[in-house]
């Protein structure tokens, strides 16, 4: 069936956004997006070849150049006019994901921007729904297992990204009861599992580089943990979790942790690269402990290309329950790969390419 919508999305021009507007313009949506000026010139040369790889018109995209942190997104009259009278379903991505990032900073897109999108969402005449892209990660501090349905807590963050997309989703989440609201949750996103490509180097990269980068004795030594996951998602299947609900009235109300239901712990992971890199996991795990004090040193970023301000993410005991996201899914015949069917795609894309 043809998705006859007009969808309007921030965060273009963006890896996760460029890949979803294409997934919608091939099924039928026409794509209002909102770009800051700076990135008009880019947003344009990535569309023709979104509209070329789509194999629709250029027609199916409307950039209006604006930002989410300035009253009414700082949208001329006309183009304002045009979303309140056009748009019928709006996905908001745009963020920024810096984990050292400063708290006035952050507060003020991550926060400030998206009251901005509520308020525009408000005031849409055929609003059907509303997709907001918070991130597992709001959970901060809070150990143990992360229902979906998990929000208020007084954990404390690892930094102010999380603390911003958590105040960011209290806001969205109040607007459930007036508005068609689906909050999509994803875990830490990776390259595509079928072609490797990313646009960025952190999470899980960390450690595939770290790997590459030192002598195949380094691989031997373990300094995974047993008893931590890291939880991975592809890009491709984010993309494809987020387009099929795109219309999905069944998911009105939810939030949906776009996750892995049986991660690997970072143990298993540094086995799994290693393998795929050097033929052979590791000999001797080193102990968790003495691990995390040498990555906190301030030599330890300059050896390992780990910051600091990554570190937390490979000793907190947490896992994100997916019940909610498995059930909605299910009959689109989704559900995340698992990390060794697609490990030897993102590694050799990584080795093709060490800089993006």
């Amino acid at each position: 069936m043809s998705f006859d919508e007009t969808v309007f999305v921030t965060g273009f021009p963006g890896f996760i956004a460029g890949r979803l507007i294409r997934r919608l313009a091939e099924d039928g949506a026409r794509l209002m997006l909102l770009v800051q000026p700076a990135f008009a010139t880019r947003a344009q040369n990535d569309l023709a070849r979104i509209a070329a790889a789509a194999k629709v018109g250029g027609n199916k995209f409307r950039i209006l150049e604006g930002d989410v942190t300035k009253e009414n997104l700082g949208l001329s009259t006309a183009d304002l006019a045009a979303v309140r009278e056009e748009a019928t379903t709006v996905f908001h991505l745009a963020a920024i994901y810096d984990l050292a990032v400063k708290r006035d900073v952050a507060v003020h897109i991550n926060v400030g921007g998206t009251r901005n999108i509520n308020q525009l969402v408000r005031s849409l005449r055929n609003l059907r729904i509303y997709h907001y892209i918070s991130t597992c990660y709001v959970a901060g501090k809070k150990r143990g297992l992360i229902a979906e349905s998990d929000l208020r807590h007084d954990a404390g963050f690892r930094n102010y990204y999380e603390e911003s997309k958590h105040l960011a989703e209290l806001e969205v989440e109040a607007l459930k009861s007036e508005l068609p609201v689906i909050i999509h949750r994803p875990a830490v996103v990776c390259g595509d599992s079928r072609t490797g490509e990313t646009a960025k180097y952190d999470g899980i990269y960390y450690l595939i580089n770290y790997l590459l980068r030192m002598h195949r004795v380094i691989s031997l030594f373990n300094i995974g943990n047993r008893k931590v996951s890291l939880n991975l998602v592809p890009v491709d299947f984010v993309v494809a979790a987020m387009a099929a609900l795109a219309r999905d009235e069944r998911a009105v109300g939810k939030t949906i942790q776009i996750a892995d239901p049986a991660p690997l712990t970072t143990h298993e992971l540094f086995n799994s690269i290693a393998r795929t890199i050097n033929g052979s996991g590791s000999r001797v795990t080193l102990p968790a402990s003495v691990v995390q004090l040498f990555l906190s040193l301030p030599i330890a970023p300059k050896i390992t290309r780990l910051p600091h301000h990554a570190v937390p993410y490979f000793f907190l005991r947490q896992s994100y329950d997916t019940t909610e996201a498995s059930r909605l899914l299910k009959p689109y015949g989704l559900h995340c790969p698992p990390f060794s069917s697609y490990v030897d795609e993102i590694v050799a894309f990584a080795e093709q390419h060490p800089q993006l």
